[in-house]
């Protein structure tokens, strides 16, 4: 299920990010607690009532170093571009700002759904400071405190009357879906076209449900896929040209819609730390994965050349341990042939279900050479394992205490898991319960 996109646009020292925060019910951090993933703060899943949802923070991403005006208005076009509803976002405190009317003029003539809110409304008192925000042509701002938390809930019911009422294209449980995803200039699009056996994306796309994906259906020896395309159309502009964070915005919708994600990493120029971002995006959503190597044709390469690049990447990629890797010339087609088994066995295993016999089985012998952890006097034990779900394949371990199941432990049942059912592409998740 795709979810609607809420932009947070304004100008500085407004509070976007805190309100981010409140909405998304964290704080975000720069870092992840996964080992190998770092991650923007500027984008995160949050949930009102019945409505799931994903929210930008445009002002998490530093634009560089282009004067202010220029910079706000760079960020309100990305979020024109991404998101389905726009927060703009203004300060009761300081009243209507000369920036504040420039981002209304972007933003009006953007014809997208436009929520105002008028933050640091901190007391009823304060409320009559509102009135002069009626000026910017949005109708009735809502006001709401950052700092305390109030009037959040009037500002998700308001933009939640926005989201789209489109349903997503839907196919059948035999079709694999998968999307590329990677920095601009990987190859995504040559690399689709060599798949499709197109010199250019096919005449019969469906359209996506998206502004920013195409999607191709196709068969191949009686199986059939679709292609969730977000190469062909990424945005020519200075915005996405030099900043490179928002090409995670560009793939996060695909990365939903996907049952296999592609990383595809360019082999002229090696891994960067925006491959691990939009990598770390595709692993949390629980997605299978498979690293693709392109322009693998245009390197100097011995006998030893593969084995060294593998060997990096797993080092970068720490948290993809899982994931096959690929080598391949969308250029020149070598090694095209790879790719599809590989995508057909990581799919398949991000669907399969082991029996609860036979996993009780493993995770015994598991135990038994390697005995639970102490804390404190106190031992873990574990009565049983069961499997509660697939795409991705999730566990629930029942134990004596939850907080007992560290996570050095959680990462050996996990390796016996793998050992025991391969699970080759797709990442699977253990959850500790307390059996009552």
């Amino acid at each position: 299920m795709v979810k609607p996109v809420i932009a947070i646009v304004g100008r500085p020292n407004v509070g976007k990010s805190t309100i981010f925060n409140r909405i998304v019910g964290e704080r975000i951090s720069i870092v992840e607690d996964i080992p190998g993933v770092t991650r923007d703060r500027i984008y995160s899943s949050g949930e009102w009532l019945t409505h799931d949802f994903n929210v930008i923070d445009t002002g998490g991403i530093d634009i560089g170093d282009e004067p202010f005006l220029e910079q706000i208005r760079q960020q309100a076009e990305v979020a024109i571009d991404e998101a389905d509803v726009i927060i703009f976002l203004t300060n009761g405190r300081e009243g209507v700002t000369a920036a504040d009317e420039e981002v209304a003029k972007i933003l009006y003539r953007s014809k997208k759904p436009v929520v105002l809110a008028v933050n640091k409304i901190d007391n009823p008192e304060m409320r009559d400071q509102i009135y002069d925000f009626y000026s910017l042509g949005f109708g009735e701002p809502i006001p709401i405190s950052g700092a305390h938390g109030l009037g959040l809930g009037d500002l998700l019911d308001e933009a939640a009357r926005h989201f789209p009422k489109t349903k997503p294209i839907e196919y059948g449980e035999d079709v694999v879906k998968f999307s590329l995803i990677g920095r601009p200039n990987v190859g995504k699009s040559s690399l689709v076209n060599a798949i499709l056996g197109e010199e250019r994306v096919i005449v019969s796309d469906i359209a996506g449900t998206t502004r920013d994906a195409v999607d191709s259906p196709y068969t191949f020896n009686g199986g059939k896929y679709v292609i969730i395309d977000t190469a062909g159309i990424r945005k020519k502009g200075k915005v996405y040209e030099t900043t490179e964070k928002y090409s995670v915005l560009r793939a996060l919708r695909a990365i939903e819609r996907s049952d296999v994600v592609l990383v595809v990493i360019n082999a002229e120029e090696g891994i960067i730390e925006q491959d691990k971002k939009i990598a770390g995006y595709a692993h949390e959503a629980g997605r299978a994965i498979v690293i693709v190597v392109n322009k693998w044709d245009a390197i100097e390469k011995d006998e030893k050349t593969m084995k060294e690049l593998e060997h990096k990447i797993r080092e970068h990629f720490l948290f993809l341990s899982y994931a096959p890797i690929v080598f391949l010339s969308a250029k020149t087609k070598k090694r095209i042939h790879t790719l599809l088994p590989m995508i057909n066995t990581a799919s398949e295993n991000h669907s399969l279900r082991v029996e609860t016999s036979v996993l009780n089985d493993v995770i015994m012998d598991a135990v038994a050479m390697n005995p639970t952890p102490t804390d404190n006097g106190r031992r873990l034990k574990i009565y049983y394992t069961t499997q509660v779900a697939v795409k991705p394949p999730t566990f629930v371990v029942f134990v004596n205490e939850p907080e007992l199941l560290h996570f050095s432990y959680e990462r050996f049942l996990e390796n016996r898991i793998r050992d025991a059912f391969g699970f080759e592409g797709t990442p699977i998740k253990i959850y500790a319960r307390e059996r009552k």
